[in-house]
C-alpha cells in the first residue's frame, strides 16, 4: 500500500492507472484480483519516459525494447532496480546449480536490451567468471571457450 501511495502522489503512469481504476489500497485478495493490467499499447503510449516511478534524478540506467513492431518502450531504472534484476538473475543461475567455480560466457547482446547486462550482474552477484562476449564472432567465442576450459 505505500508503494500504491507513492505511484499516486507522483502522478506516475502507474500511479494513473491505478487511480483511473479506483485503486487507492489492496487489503483483500478480490482488492488484488481489480489491479489493471497494463498491455503494450500502455507501455508505448508512455514513451519516452512516462514509465518512470521514481525522480528523473534517481534513474541511473535506462533499457529499450526493440521496437520492430511499433514504438520501442524505454524502461527507467533506479539503482535499486538494477541490483534487483541482479539478484533476480542470480536466483536463476542458482537455480540452474551454477556456483563461483563457473565460468559464464554471456552471448546476448549489450546495450539498450537488458538482457547481457541482466545476466553478466547476476553472474558478478554470484561470484561466477564473467566473459562478456555479447553475440557474434563465432571464432573468437570458441576460442574463449577452449582457452578457458583448460
Amino acid at each position: 500500500n505505500r508503494q500504491i501511495d507513492a505511484l499516486c502522489s507522483a502522478g506516475s503512469f502507474y500511479g494513473k492507472k491505478l487511480m483511473e481504476h479506483g485503486i487507492s489500497h489492496i487489503e483483500t485478495p478480490s482488492d488484488f484480483e481489480a489491479l489493471p493490467f497494463s498491455e503494450k499499447s500502455d507501455l508505448r503510449d508512455a514513451y519516452p519516459l512516462g514509465l518512470m516511478t521514481a525522480p528523473e534524478e534517481k534513474i541511473v540506467r535506462i533499457h529499450s525494447s526493440s521496437g520492430t513492431t511499433g514504438l520501442p518502450v524505454i524502461i527507467p531504472y533506479t539503482a535499486r532496480d538494477v541490483d534487483d534484476w541482479g539478484e533476480m538473475f542470480k536466483r536463476c543461475y542458482e537455480t540452474a546449480g551454477i556456483t563461483n567455480k563457473d565460468r559464464i560466457q554471456i552471448t546476448p547482446g549489450y546495450g539498450l536490451w537488458t538482457a547481457g547486462i541482466g545476466f553478466q550482474n547476476g553472474a558478478e552477484k554470484l561470484g561466477a567468471m564473467v566473459i562478456p562476449m555479447g553475440p557474434g564472432n563465432t571464432e573468437k567465442q570458441l576460442a574463449m571457450m577452449y582457452i578457458l576450459h583448460l
